[in-house]
């Protein structure tokens, strides 16, 4: 089973957020707006973490908040308009699950709370003054941690030795990509490994790049950690079986579609801390003062069914170093 990780938890006093004092004075009911890109549900097996530790701190949907899951349907153009619903609703707090949905909210308020539901660089892409002081109205959590992207190839090319060209499949709209292409364009001039990339601006996009990069000679693929390879996991998981290409991704979710491998922080308890940063701005906490949590460990999963099917022997180091083995 998956072994819990730990996460660097910076403590801050509290400030009183004025929203909130209004809140309760009123006894009105808060209301959560909970921004995403992906299609589905909140039942949807990548968030019920965070709805189910809602339930453990006694918030009761329809009782004592008011909770609207408002779904960019894999759409990115539409965050904007979702964002400005959420101000419509009055939202005491947005949650966001991908970088472009906060930035949309920041924009279309400086006063409501934003959550981020373990995003990539929110200092980088301006969405934070710092991890230790947040400052604005934005903080949570973040997945991204300093080399790993480049990690992610080391582990594939660790992986299968012989690796020389690799697809590497991102999403430009969303601004924590760049960063990630940066590492790994240093990191495969390291390996000696050379890079095939596409941008996919929608799943209609991914057979044409999963065809193109394998007439050019690719011999596995990775993701940057946009939501879009989320989404669309089991489309990529079948296109890298269909072209035979090995793959490490950055979600756990991945592997489960019949990924190779993943290297991720996205653990169930990171997803559910994503709920007590709500539970403290709604007992009054100022989102300003709350540190950014950071990852400082990982999860590395091997699907041994898809290294059997796609004909590979997993190295007994790297399969020892494994925090869990499919079978």
């Amino acid at each position: 089973m998956m072994r819990r990780r730990e996460f660097i938890a910076l403590v801050s006093g509290a400030m009183a957020w004025p929203t909130f004092a209004r809140a309760q004075t009123a006894n009105r009911v808060p209301r959560l707006c909970f921004l995403t890109f992906d299609p589905g549900t909140r039942e949807s097996n990548r968030f019920k973490p965070f709805f189910q530790r809602l339930r453990e701190l006694s918030y009761v949907d329809g009782q004592n908040i008011n909770i609207d899951y408002l779904s960019a349907d894999g759409q990115g153009d539409r965050f904007p308009a979702l964002a400005a619903e959420c101000v419509r609703l009055s939202a005491d707090v947005i949650v966001v699950t991908t970088t472009p949905a906060a930035r949309a909210a920041k924009t279309a308020t400086q006063t409501i709370p934003i959550v981020m539901y373990a995003l990539g660089d929110p200092v980088a892409t301006g969405l934070v003054a710092s991890l230790a002081m947040p400052g604005g109205n934005v903080t949570g959590l973040t997945l991204m941690a300093t080399g790993l992207s480049a990690k992610r190839l080391e582990l594939l090319k660790e992986a299968v030795p012989s690796i020389s060209k690799v697809l590497v499949l991102t999403y430009l709209v969303d601004p924590i990509a760049p960063p990630q292409l940066r590492e790994l364009e240093i990191a495969a001039n390291a390996l000696g490994v050379k890079l095939s990339i596409r941008d996919i601006r929608s799943a209609n996009d991914l057979p044409a790049a999963f065809d193109s990069a394998s007439k050019e000679g690719a011999q596995g693929v990775l993701t940057t950690a946009e939501s879009l390879f989320v989404a669309e996991r089991r489309q990529v998981a079948a296109l890298a079986a269909q072209h035979k290409l090995p793959g490490l991704y950055p979600y756990r979710l991945n592997v489960d579609a019949g990924g190779l491998m993943c290297y991720d922080a996205f653990t169930f308890d990171l997803q559910a801390r994503t709920a007590n940063y709500v539970d403290s701005i709604l007992k009054g906490a100022k989102p300003s003062d709350l540190p950014v949590e950071q990852p400082t460990k990982f999860d590395l999963i091997i699907n041994m069914k898809t290294a059997k099917a796609l004909g590979l022997t997993i190295p007994p180091l790297l399969q020892n170093r494994a925090d869990e083995l499919i079978e």
